[in-house]
């Protein structure tokens, strides 16, 4: 799947936010190596380099697009392009962050205690995904792509994302690796000028990009025609003409 860089940070602010917040919960002191995995255009990498100034900062990330706008942004730093599931350098990492970037992998059960061995004594795990599978955002996805002539091209693309664990279950799954593992959920509520249309373009830079990319022009045209209908009657724009987006998010910080 790829990634546009330029739709990402359409809004970089709203997408920053929860960034800052998880860096917020990582304990700070000797901090002195950081990898941003699924670093994207290095927004939230420009926040570890603030937090951790003495501390030696890299990014990766599997998107060549992505790994170009970080590089334009922080030519300072190492940015590499890699798969965070075939990443096989071993550390030690005083922190490593991962925002909004696991939900798009497999096997958390086997990932998670895999990226807590790459880290040194009392280094941490920061992990935040989006937790809105079942939101109407993203339901009416998978509900307009079983319903028209793209049937075919879209059967597969709602199983590329597969249903989070619970708090509960991530506690578990990180605690016998860990001494400590903070697990926390937040729901934001985004404003978005625009009504529907600022909900659909939103999602241009994330949910709706597999869906969109099997798509022809003609095809990926319609798709958008009938799930921005569809949002509009979900989501009623209010009286100022904006749609305020429930967002909710996992939030975790796994120390070893």
């Amino acid at each position: 799947m790829s990634w546009s860089a330029k739709q990402y940070v359409a809004f970089e602010d709203e997408r920053t936010r929860p960034a800052r917040d998880l860096l917020a919960a990582i304990p700070g002191t000797g901090v002195r190596s950081a990898i941003d995995i699924g670093c994207g255009p290095g927004n939230s990498t420009e926040l570890l380099v603030e937090r951790f100034p003495n501390a030696t900062v890299r990014g990766l990330d599997s998107s060549t697009d992505m790994i170009e706008a970080a590089r334009q942004r922080l030519p300072q730093v190492q940015f590499d392009t890699a798969d965070i599931d075939t990443w096989s350098e071993s550390g030690p990492f005083d922190v490593i962050f991962a925002n909004a970037v696991l939900q798009w992998l497999p096997d958390h059960g086997k990932l998670l205690p895999a990226l807590v061995n790459k880290l040194a004594p009392g280094g941490s795990l920061a992990i935040q995904m989006p937790d809105n599978l079942n939101e109407p955002s993203h339901h009416l996805m998978r509900e307009v792509a079983a319903d028209g002539p793209w049937v075919g091209k879209l059967a597969g693309v709602a199983g590329q994302r597969a249903e989070m664990e619970s708090a509960s279950d991530y506690y578990s799954m990180l605690r016998p690796h860990c001494s400590r593992v903070d697990v926390w959920r937040t729901t934001y509520h985004h404003p978005l000028a625009g009504g529907a249309s600022g909900v659909v373009e939103w999602f241009k830079g994330s949910g709706l990009r597999p869906f969109l990319e099997p798509l022809n022009e003609v095809e990926r045209a319609q798709y958008l025609k009938q799930y921005q209908a569809a949002i509009e009657r979900a989501y009623p724009a209010l009286a100022d003409g904006s749609v305020l987006l429930p967002f909710p998010r996992l939030f975790i910080v796994a120390t070893r």
